[in-house]
């Protein structure tokens, strides 16, 4: 059977610089050309960190070194030509010295697999359990249109793509049993965790080029911290070990499970994974603080004592919630909000760091991916993939800048109008005799209005970008993202409004929970008032500006029509 080397086979897609179609490339060449080269292209979302942290950035990590301060990453970064010469030669040398262990079909140590992984009964199982939107056992996505029984022929490269994807994100709970494992017990080993990404919120800065995305992921480490990858550690055998990471290279190339691909050819004499073997793996015991790919939140400990220190976890992406939603947690490297303390991720606040040392321009086009899965039914099965992208400006990484107050007030306002809005909604249907519609059911408007101002938001973060220091230009962008905001709650709430039925100018009386003795009465037309009112509380600058401009009006020809938001005059009753 021949072998597929990741180092020179094409199993990598990536996007050149400047447009034209996409390139296939193995490790060398994609690290060799990482300035020429715009990113990566996987086939599914979540294979992107995973690609990143179990292969290519180990290998720049161990090859050239991590950087060990903050102006030598910027140094670096900086290069248009990506790496050095002398970089270039260490890297090849590197991939030289280490080539067969990248070999994902080698017979005796095949890439991030045991060799001779087997079940008492040489069982396997179809290569569908890699795929994570594949059926496959109790994994079985809504409108599948295949079944388990369905063969499922990989390439060696989507194979490859699935293999570091499922050490990083597999599903938890039972996995099946092989021989040499002490923890097997009928056939199965029980209580196994997802896979260490499936635990985070993942957060992967990207620069214009692969080579500046890779050095934003390089965190600053001192060699003694760096540790080795999983290629150069002993064989791993099929028991699993719980233990802590050993430096970061471990981390990143941590093996969470113990797998073995059963490749074939097929009639065309191609090489093809279709059978696998996968079983429990490495379990982390500690998740460790220099973890750089997810943000934090502090909570209070879990024991009641005074000396008790607060207890760092990963903050997790939340589903169906856009990343600009949480730039609270993004922006500042510590924030104290209502659910705790929040703390960036270790690149987010290193990133900030290469722009106050000049390193990186205000107006430098960073972007931010976030990547996330949710699992169902004990985390044994996945739910959804969380993916996201937007444009971060730098200057909104400090928390003294306008810019990021400029950011934080925006995202602030767009959920303060989506609850006006749902306030509304409520006291019309309350007007009308029935009761709002639950928070954790069913759709309410606020949610659409949120949908609406997704575009208008993430124009804003790359209107903020391009604006650097230039105050005006902030002050300019914040009034204009008001009266945008402004128009589109106030559309939302006209719908409620023209929808409402005639019975809600009467209104009801209810009684108000809690408070014996006390009423209040619900009608269409304060349930206008009070939007209207909130809404110029919501966008004061935009607000302002609109009684300026019917006061200057009215300066010139006399009264006019009172066009203030917070009147309510501008609303098409």
């Amino acid at each position: 059977m021949p072998g597929y080397n990741l180092v020179e086979e094409p199993w990598l897609t990536a996007r050149p610089v400047g447009g034209g179609p996409s390139v296939e490339l193995g490790i060398a060449e994609a690290l060799a050309r990482a300035h020429e080269l715009e990113g990566l292209v996987v086939g599914f979302s979540t294979q992107l960190p995973a690609v990143l942290r179990q292969v290519l950035l180990p290998v720049v990590a161990h090859a050239t070194g991590a950087p060990q301060t903050l102006r030598e990453k910027g140094d670096r970064l900086a290069r248009n030509n990506g790496f050095t010469q002398d970089e270039l030669n260490g890297l090849r040398t590197y991939l030289d010295e280490h080539r067969a262990k990248f070999d994902l079909l080698d017979p005796a140590a095949p890439f991030a697999q045991v060799a001779g992984l087997r079940t008492a009964k040489d069982e396997t199982k179809g290569s569908a359990a890699l795929v994570a939107t594949a059926a496959s056992g109790n994994n079985v996505p809504l409108f599948a249109s295949r079944t388990d029984a369905d063969p499922l022929d990989l390439t060696p490269a989507q194979a490859a793509h699935w293999l570091v994807h499922t050490h990083c994100w597999d599903t938890a709970a039972i996995k099946t049993g092989v021989v040499g494992d002490p923890e097997v017990k009928a056939g199965k080993t029980t209580g196994n965790p997802t896979g260490p990404l499936g635990q985070l919120g993942v957060i992967i800065p990207t620069g214009r080029t692969l080579y500046e995305t890779l050095l934003l992921n390089l965190p600053v480490t001192p060699p003694s911290a760096l540790g080795v990858p999983q290629w150069l550690r002993s064989p791993h055998g099929p028991a699993w070990k719980p233990r802590s990471a050993d430096g970061l290279l471990d981390l990143w190339t941590w093996q969470a499970r113990r797998i073995r691909l059963v490749p074939h050819q097929d009639d065309d004499g191609l090489l093809k994974i279709a059978r696998v073997v996968i079983s429990a793996g490495d379990r982390l015991t500690v998740l460790p603080v220099q973890e750089p790919h997810t943000a934090w939140t502090f909570t209070a400990a879990a024991k009641k004592s005074t000396s008790a220190l607060p207890e760092r976890r990963p903050r997790r992406h939340t589903q169906g919630k856009a990343i600009w939603r949480g730039l609270d947690a993004l922006l500042t490297p510590t924030r104290q909000g209502p659910d705790g303390r929040f703390e960036t991720s270790v690149l987010l606040d290193e990133a900030s760091g290469l722009q106050e040392l000049d390193k990186l321009d205000a107006d430098y086009p960073l972007q931010v991916e976030t990547f996330g899965m949710v699992y169902g039914t004990q985390s044994s099965v996945v739910e959804d993939v969380i993916h996201d992208a937007i444009p971060l400006p730098l200057l909104a990484l400090h928390q003294d800048s306008e810019a990021h107050q400029l950011l934080l007030d925006a995202a602030e306002q767009a959920e303060q109008l989506a609850q006006a809005v749902n306030n509304l909604s409520a006291d019309l249907r309350r007007a009308a005799g029935t009761d709002p519609i639950p928070w954790d059911k069913g759709q309410r408007p606020g949610d659409l209005l949120l949908h609406t101002l997704d575009p208008l938001v993430r124009r804003l973060l790359a209107g903020v970008r391009d604006a650097g220091t230039d105050e005006d230009v902030l002050e300019r962008g914040r009034l204009a993202w008001e009266e945008v905001a402004h128009r589109h709650a106030r559309d939302a709430a006209n719908e409620l409004l023209l929808a409402a039925p005639a019975t809600t100018f009467g209104g009801r009386t209810l009684d108000q929970p809690g408070k014996a003795g006390k009423t209040q009465t619900y009608r269409l037309g304060t349930a206008g008032a009070n939007f209207r009112y909130r809404l110029g509380e919501v966008l004061p600058r935009y607000a302002d500006a609109v009684r300026e401009a019917a006061a200057a009006r009215e300066a010139e020809t006399g009264p006019v029509l009172d066009s203030d938001p917070a009147s309510g005059a501008d609303f098409d009753y």
